[in-house]
């Protein structure tokens, strides 16, 4: 059984009313230009057109959902996961669609906290549509059935890996998941306004969005998370002495730590200043969990991932 470890990128972290979802840094090839135009010049017909925007619902506890179908069969209601790394389907999706794994790999799948990992079962998907059951995405996707989801969700979708070759647009205060054809390359230094063009950093082995905060630190763009800034182990801010609430976190294979609400903190991103955004500080996580930034700090923006030019665009949307 192959384990993706944590230094890989892997945990799951489940909260009363927001989480963190599962990030498992399986190796995947760069992506390039010559790559995306030949990946549409040998699919077929009905695939080369550009997926239709889908739309997304923010519902409480359960995070940015998209109506989904796997092998015709849905809606299922998925979990949108920029930090996931991987499209986990529950056994309930599975058997359903008729889903069966190809390979017969077990990956095992790491937490937060250091308990022992929990396995779930590699499969390749024969059809994925989002928002509707005609609007097909690129065939082959691999996905992770596992036996522990979210109340209310049938799975999580990685949009990096749902969109390959492609990139996408995730706008959150209009609900819309789109596709990123390219037609308007990203560039370092054409700053949008009120916004930012920053680098998507990448992690060996690992597709999921990073970016660098102005502290130098790197932080996941994580849009599973219902946390504005997350950080793990000590204490920051100037109130950290005289928290304010500190919340149980657990996750997928059982492990649990603790999430302390300190004082606000300013960060920014590139050009992007997020001033006094809620901060958690996670006690008793792995020393591997990385930063995370996530909806409570990204609510107000539209954000664009071009997997082409390596950069992600943060701009207020236009539903403000």
């Amino acid at each position: 059984m192959q384990r993706l470890g944590l230094k890989a990128g892997a945990f799951i972290a489940l909260l009363a009313l927001a989480w963190a979802a599962p990030i498992l840094g399986a190796a995947h090839s760069s992506v390039t230009v010559k790559e995306i135009s030949n990946s549409l010049r040998n699919i077929d017909q009905p695939r080369r057109v550009i997926p239709n925007p889908a739309r997304l619902k923010d519902v409480r506890g359960r995070g940015l959902l998209v109506n989904v179908w796997v092998n015709h069969a849905g809606p299922f209601a998925f979990a949108l996961d920029t930090g996931s790394g991987m499209t986990l389907v529950g056994e309930d999706v599975a058997s359903r669609a008729g889903l069966v794994s190809k390979s017969g790999r077990r990956i095992a799948i790491g937490g937060l906290s250091d308990t022992t990992t929990v396995s779930g079962q590699e499969a390749v998907l024969d059809k994925l549509a989002l928002g509707d059951a005609n609007n097909l995405m690129l065939s082959g996707q691999r996905v992770l059935v596992v036996s522990a989801l979210p109340q209310g969700v049938d799975g999580i979708l990685d949009p990096t890996e749902a969109f390959a070759p492609l990139g996408y647009v995730i706008d959150i205060p209009a609900g819309e998941l789109r596709a990123y054809d390219g037609s308007r390359r990203l560039r370092l230094g054409d700053e949008p306004e009120g916004g930012t063009v920053v680098r998507w950093i990448r992690e060996a082995g690992d597709n999921r969005p990073f970016v660098r905060l102005g502290d130098n630190r790197l932080a996941l763009i994580d849009t599973g998370s219902n946390f504005a800034l997350a950080v793990t182990g000590t204490v920051i801010g100037s109130g950290g002495a005289n928290r304010r609430r500190v919340d149980a976190v657990r996750d997928l294979n059982g492990g649990s730590i603790e999430a302390r609400t300190v004082e606000p903190t300013t960060v920014s991103v590139g050009a992007l200043v997020l001033r006094r955004i809620p901060t958690e500080v996670l006690i008793g996580a792995h020393e591997d969990a990385p930063v995370i930034l996530g909806r409570g700090a990204l609510y107000p923006f539209r954000m664009t991932f071009d997997p082409v030019s390596k950069l992600i665009e943060i701009v207020p949307s236009l539903r403000n």
